[in-house]
């Protein structure tokens, strides 16, 4: 939210009153409040009126520092609000020291300036600064009311507006310094520059495809090269400004009369995730056959049972292998969506059909949003138990923006997430193993809930609940859950996958679509995904066979489109060998993806992640946002362009290996390549262990049986190492390496299978 004139005015309609003076501080064993008067108070007239700010620090959780900013205490604070997992048993340290207070959680800590003089505070950790804020940072900003009217006016739906009731006219601003070199990245699936560096960003859901400032997935988070992240603990619209508007800080802005954040101190980017990931849960460990290939009957393509065999016979006969197969939206009747029931016109024995599938070896997914058709034949069963969500007059909310005549199910009543729940464990019932939720981006804020809940808040946190509830009640029906979910915001990491929405069939939109997929895991999701060759229109030979290596090289893997198939050999047959070939090189990985998705259920830490988050210590490294790692050792570079140039920074620090070729290629530089539609930069990091697996048409397979286990680009006198886990997610085989001058020392524990063992030098291989 951009309120100033310059450096010294605000805009006309907004009052802004600054933190000045720390007038008076207050401790305890476990907070430092700080009461900030928003003038220097020399003497007791000037006590007399004014804003003063009550600011609370505290720490829930190691490493991280809470903050809450207060005007006014007594207005009503509705629901929702996030689901934190803090540490009830931490308790941070709290010094007074001669320049005046700290509060020290781990290596992380809080510095407040001395009692009476200017408003001063400062994190860091392990000794070095992180950020901090100052003079004309921190603020409550009055909002005059003819000016609220005439904004929300001009709002060009009124039931979308970003508006709340409870808020007033009130916003609380934090402002924190942006350091020269510094980069920003984060809140969510985000299409703009990756780097978010004089950006404004609205932390508000949108169905807006892949192309704007929109986004799907928002979360109120974001990182900094310099380790810290900064998480704003609200569900409702956050405004961030960074650098766009006080160029050296980086603002943010809620309405309402408190503002609470964390912030997370790291010696990584990584760090800062995982701390991040902790508060606000983890991800759940998608099942392994997740990882192979998806095949989708497309969305407004005509299909039946005879077209979904055909699809499935002929990627077999042709031997590219397929884990699932997803139905989309007309699996429903039209002008039936969210029924729930098969289209008896289509699919007249969909249990026989789920069976028949499900025999050739291939898992099911099908479509659903949380709207229902007044069509539907629900729809009534829904509004007479009251599921849905309702206008302010009682009456039900209804919109044609979808479906006709649609409602919206109001999953704060518990009775609507039961009948929800029972209609997921049905499609589980019949052999359904996972769940495209769709949708829930647009949702109305000029509305009532059954639990009294803030539309205002509700707006982005219905995706939330919305993915809870599918989630549990698929896991409850098969033990695990696997999701293909488009709308979230924090938290949602916990209900994988999530894939990146409507893209165009173009290179430029095979970027954007990355950028959302970096900025995504860089705000705390494990694993993306995308429409391999883009959802809109139908794009070239060239670009579907490209995408498909990008889209293979992702954790997860899908062929999808709107109005035409996206099966291999309706573009050409050419096509069909590289579908073949990254299908065939992804499952190979398995047993190494595997290992990095374990790891990011367990820390947090993505498996699909900028360069930044490995690479910190390369400036070069920190921009960059064409390529990733995919795991801790495996640099992917897509290949952007119809004549297969690709350009690609490898970061300093020994040799680089591609995983295909064997070429190596020294870090700390940029390299330009051509590839043909079966290459691609495919680089193992140095001194990393891959283990390849033994794959049989499946990513869900026994993992340390017949491994290939090959050491990449060790010096003299290194060590490295890595774990293969079982189906469960639990460790399996330790494998330790150790280069002794020619010869590298292999230990493998946990194995009496027959494994193989290279080193990509050349060197001898002596297992120990």
């Amino acid at each position: 939210m951009k309120i100033s004139d310059g450096y010294w005015l605000s805009k006309t309609g907004y009052n802004i009153h600054w933190a000045v003076q720390i007038y008076d501080v207050e401790a305890d064993n476990d907070s430092i409040t700080v009461y900030a008067a928003s003038q220097f108070i020399s003497n007791r007239g000037m006590t007399l009126g004014g804003p003063v700010f009550t600011v609370r620090f505290t720490s829930t959780l190691e490493n991280s520092i809470k903050v809450r900013i207060g005007h006014f205490s007594g207005v009503k604070n509705s629901g929702p609000a996030f689901t934190l997992y803090e540490d009830k048993d931490f308790r941070p340290e709290v010094k007074k020291r001669r320049s005046g207070w700290e509060l020290i959680s781990g290596k992380t800590s809080v510095k407040i300036g001395k009692k009476g003089k200017e408003w001063d505070v400062s994190y860091w950790y392990d000794g070095s600064l992180l950020t901090k804020s100052g003079w004309r940072t921190t603020s409550i900003i009055e909002e005059e009311q003819w000016h609220r009217r005439a904004r929300e006016s001009a709002e060009a739906d009124e039931r979308f507006f970003a508006r709340s009731d409870n808020g007033g006219n009130t916003h609380i601003r934090e402002m924190l310094n942006l350091a020269v070199g510094e980069y920003i990245y984060g809140f969510g699936e985000k299409f703009s520059a990756f780097v978010k560096n004089g950006q404004s960003v609205e932390v508000w859901n949108n169905d807006g495809g892949t192309c704007t400032e929109q986004s799907y997935k928002s979360v109120p988070f974001f990182v900094s090269s310099r380790n810290y992240g900064v998480f704003v603990n609200h569900p409702e619209k956050v405004s961030f400004e960074v650098g766009s508007e006080t160029v050296s800080k980086t603002a943010f802005s809620v309405q309402g009369e408190h503002l609470e954040y964390f912030i997370f101190g790291g010696a990584s980017i990584a760090d800062v995730i995982e701390r991040y990931t902790a508060l606000t849960g983890r991800p759940a460990l998608p099942p392994p056959w997740s990882f192979g290939l998806w095949l989708s009957t497309s969305f407004t393509t005509d299909y039946d049972e005879e077209t979904v065999s055909f699809f499935i016979d002929e990627m077999k006969k042709r031997e590219i292998p397929l884990d699932v197969f997803h139905f989309d939206c007309f699996w429903m009747k039209e002008f039936e969506w969210c029924g729930f029931e098969w289209d008896e016109r289509k699919f007249s024995d969909p249990e026989g059909m789920i069976e028949r599938i499900k025999a050739k070896g291939v898992r099911i997914c099908v479509w659903i949003n949380p709207y229902i058709g007044q069509r539907s034949p629900v729809f009534r069963h829904c509004l007479d138990r009251g599921y849905l969500l309702k206008n302010k007059d009682g009456s039900v909310f209804q919109c044609d923006m979808w479906q006709p005549g649609m409602g919206i199910i109001d999953f704060t009543n518990p009775e609507a997430c039961k009948w929800f729940a029972e209609k997921i464990q049905h499609l589980a019932e019949m052999g359904v193993d996972a769940i495209k939720t769709d949708f829930g981006e647009r949702i109305p804020t000029d509305v009532c809930y059954y639990d009294g809940s803030d539309p205002y808040k509700m707006h982005n946190y219905y995706a939330y609940i919305y993915n809870k509830t599918v989630f549990e009640a698929l896991e409850a029906a098969k033990g695990s859950a696997c999701l293909f979910a488009r709308a979230a915001t924090a938290g949602c990491q916990q209900f994988p996958v999530h894939w990146g929405g409507d893209c165009f069939s173009s290179y430029e939109s095979m970027g954007e679509t990355l950028r959302g997929g970096l900025s995504l895991c860089m705000s705390g999701f494990g694993f993306f995904s995308h429409d391999i060759s883009g959802f809109e229109a139908t794009g070239t030979p060239d670009l579907y066979k490209r995408w498909t290596a990008f889209g293979l090289m992702s954790t997860h893997s899908r062929y999808h489109g709107n109005s035409s198939y996206r099966v291999p050999w309706h573009f050409d047959e050419e096509s069909c060998d590289v579908a073949r070939h990254f299908v065939e090189l992804k499952g190979r990985l398995m047993p190494y993806i595997w290992a990095n998705a374990v790891k990011a259920h367990l820390t947090g830490v993505p498996v699909m992640r900028a360069m930044a988050v490995d690479f910190g210590y390369d400036r070069s490294a920190l921009i960059v946002d064409t390529q990733y790692m995919l795991g801790d050792s495996l640099l992917v570079a897509p290949v952007f362009s119809e004549d297969g140039e690709c350009g690609f920074y490898l970061p300093a620090g020994g040799i680089w290996t591609d995983i295909q070729t064997g070429e190596e290629l020294s870090g700390g530089g940029w390299y330009t390549k051509n590839y043909d539609y079966f290459g691609m930069p495919l680089y193992a990091k140095p001194c990393s262990v891959i283990v390849y697996g033994d794959f049989r048409g499946t990513a869900d397979y026994d993992y340390t049986d017949g491994m290939k286990i090959v050491i990449y680009g060790m010096e003299d006198g290194a060590e490295t190492g890595t774990t293969v886990y079982d189906r469960n997610g639990n460790p399996a085989v330790k494998i330790k390496a150790v280069r002794q001058g020619g010869s590298i020392l292999l230990t493998v524990e946990g194995t009496d299978r027959p494994f193989t063992a290279e080193s990509s030098q050349g060197l001898s291989v002596l297992c120990v």
